[in-house]
């Protein structure tokens, strides 16, 4: 399905043209008939031969209304963009045209109306020019009359070219769908709608709105019952009676766990706009006011009424009430830090002007972040990570952190007593870690560690081992359960006698003769499959994993001697829970 808004001046013809395209009449209100003109957001749909159902989110073109209009346009990235042959460029096409300009979208239709009520010619000339300085320059230009028909087949023929072109959004991604209108039904409950624009909504799927858990009872798009529709989609969900009573439009359906939702977010304004301290911020089909504090020209950090869960890159507008200016801006950093010092501001600056939107960019600004966070916010990091990035479970550490996280870790152990020695769990209190695993995972020649205390010193290791170590971190770190063949075990000369002193130090994980790994891979081997549907098969722990069965076969059963899965008589297995693992240990 394809979904399409609206846009342009009251009274130049838009819910007209819409009727004229699907034989639908998008003006569902009384009040609306009565006086002429849109009110509230209107829904209708037709069928593109060769390329599918179309949906029409037809918008208020009046500027009393333009929460409303902002709203049906917020999740549409195409637009029918109206103007009227028998009437001159009016405010509210401008205002529209800013903030789509301001929202980057670049995909849709310039449509001349009534052209049988006056030569199209000078309209047309007066919005290419508009247009041409915005994002909706390349836009095709039709000449119609939705009373008479002409020009509706090339219109309908542009369309297509322009939808044809869209990329194609993922049906496995996350759903947020942001409502934007929300009613009761006798005997039903709560219905709301959307513009769905990735993932996928089944009925009976649980999604979460304002921290609580809502489920999908019934499901429609386009009129039609349906048990599961992916996006971008016009979808009606019944969530039955059990729902906040305080759901309208602007709250957002998620996918339970999938986002962070904050109150405070780093953005970047476009063409270093300065914005008033109170703007109202437009995102989806939410609306709400914001506190704007400048970092720098151009970068803000705001401060939202509510939560909301959004992701780098996003796109949104703030607007001025009062002088009815519009800007555009794209989220940098919707978890940023405090700034409570001296000097932060400009410091927090200077990172976010490093930000270009890639997982890689924002591991490096953060550090030591984890896995799960980065994709929360819409980062989510290749499998194994690229580079000499760190990993430790869900964690991942920044090349550039992670080398002076070592050099401070070897000045800490060097510092310690003659004599004594300073556990994981201390270390990572000193380095201001949040887990002790994550010392264990930076560890590396001439660093060592053993039953959870570190060390430092060349009589621990002699040089070939080391150099060993070194040779084997290195191609661990890029795919952790490709242990290496025995040749090239023997080209670094750890034999068989060499592994087990080796594994027994701590420094390598040993499954079995001529079969090792790094310490922790056993960690991250019970976390990947943690993953999969339980109980799980060999074959299935080994491609999820990876690696082959001359790995995953000891792998196995040495997470079976450790009590974390359990071999079940089919030959199959199941992770222990945490907590029983814990007790029978």
């Amino acid at each position: 399905m394809y979904v399409v808004a609206t846009a342009g001046h009251v009274d130049h013809g838009k819910s007209t043209l819409v009727q004229a395209l699907t034989g639908q009449d998008p003006d569902r209100l009384e009040e609306e008939h009565r006086r002429g003109l849109s009110i509230e957001l209107g829904y209708v749909w037709t069928r593109f031969e060769d390329l599918g159902d179309v949906a029409f989110v037809d918008v208020p073109g009046h500027q009393r209304f333009i929460t409303t209009t902002l709203a049906g346009m917020g999740p549409v990235p195409v637009v029918l963009f109206v103007v009227a042959a028998d009437d001159p460029w009016m405010p509210q096409a401008a205002e529209h045209l800013a903030a789509l300009d301001a929202l980057e979208v670049a995909h849709g239709v310039l449509v001349v109306t009534r052209a049988d009520l006056a030569d199209p010619a000078p309209a047309l000339a007066r919005a290419r020019a508009e247009l041409a300085r915005t994002t909706l320059a390349r836009l095709p230009d039709v000449v119609v009359s939705g009373r008479t028909g002409a020009g509706l087949a090339e219109l309908r023929a542009a369309l297509a070219a322009e939808l044809d072109r869209l990329p194609r959004p993922d049906p496995a991604g996350d759903v947020r769908l942001w409502v934007d209108r929300a009613f009761h039904v006798r005997g039903s409950g709560t219905v709301v709608t959307g513009t769905l624009p990735a993932g996928t909504v089944a009925v009976g799927d649980q999604l979460s709105v304002g921290g609580r858990m809502v489920r999908v009872r019934g499901l429609e798009s386009l009129g039609t019952t349906r048990e599961r529709v992916s996006g971008v989609a016009r979808v009606a969900l019944n969530l039955g009676g059990q729902v906040p009573d305080t759901i309208s439009r602007g709250e957002v359906l998620l996918t339970p766990d999938a986002f962070v939702p904050s109150r405070v977010v780093d953005v970047r304004v476009r063409d270093d706009a300065e914005v008033p301290e109170r703007p109202v911020l437009h995102i989806g089909a939410a609306h709400l006011g914001v506190h704007a504090r400048p970092l720098a020209p151009g970068l803000l950090r705001l401060t939202t009424e509510q939560p909301l869960p959004l992701r780098v890159g996003d796109r949104a507008l703030l607007r001025d009430p009062g002088s009815r200016t519009i800007w555009g801006l794209a989220v940098l950093d919707p978890q940023p830090p405090s700034l409570d010092r001296r000097g932060a501001a400009s410091v927090r600056a200077a990172a976010l002007d490093d930000l270009d939107g890639t997982p890689a960019a924002y591991l490096s600004m953060r550090g030591v972040v984890r896995r799960t966070e980065l994709r929360r916010i819409g980062l989510a990091l290749p499998d194994p990570p690229p580079g000499a990035v760190v990993t430790s479970g869900d964690w991942v550490i920044a090349p550039e952190c992670a080398s002076q996280l070592r050099s401070r870790l070897e000045e800490l152990v060097r510092s310690q007593p003659d004599g004594r020695r300073i556990t994981a769990a201390a270390a990572a209190r000193a380095l201001e870690l949040a887990e002790s695993e994550l010392v264990s995972a930076l560890v590396e020649p001439p660093l060592w560690e053993r039953g959870g205390e570190l060390g430092a010193g060349d009589h621990e290791l002699d040089a070939s081992a080391r150099s060993a170590l070194v040779e084997l971190r290195r191609a661990l770190d890029q795919d952790p359960f490709a242990a290496p063949e025995t040749e090239r075990l023997r080209t670094l000369g750890l034999d068989v006698a060499t592994q087990a002193r080796l594994h027994r130090d701590g420094h390598l994980l040993r499954l079995a003769d001529n079969v090792v790994l790094l310490p922790g891979a056993d960690d991250l081997a019970v976390e990947r499959l943690r993953e999969l549907p339980q109980p799980f098969t060999t074959s299935q722990a080994r491609q999820h994993l990876g690696t082959t069965r001359r790995v995953v076969l000891p792998l196995l059963a040495h997470l079976d001697r450790a009590r974390r899965t359990v071999r079940l008589p089919d030959d199959t297995r199941r992770l222990r829970q945490r907590n029983a693992t814990k007790n029978a240990e």
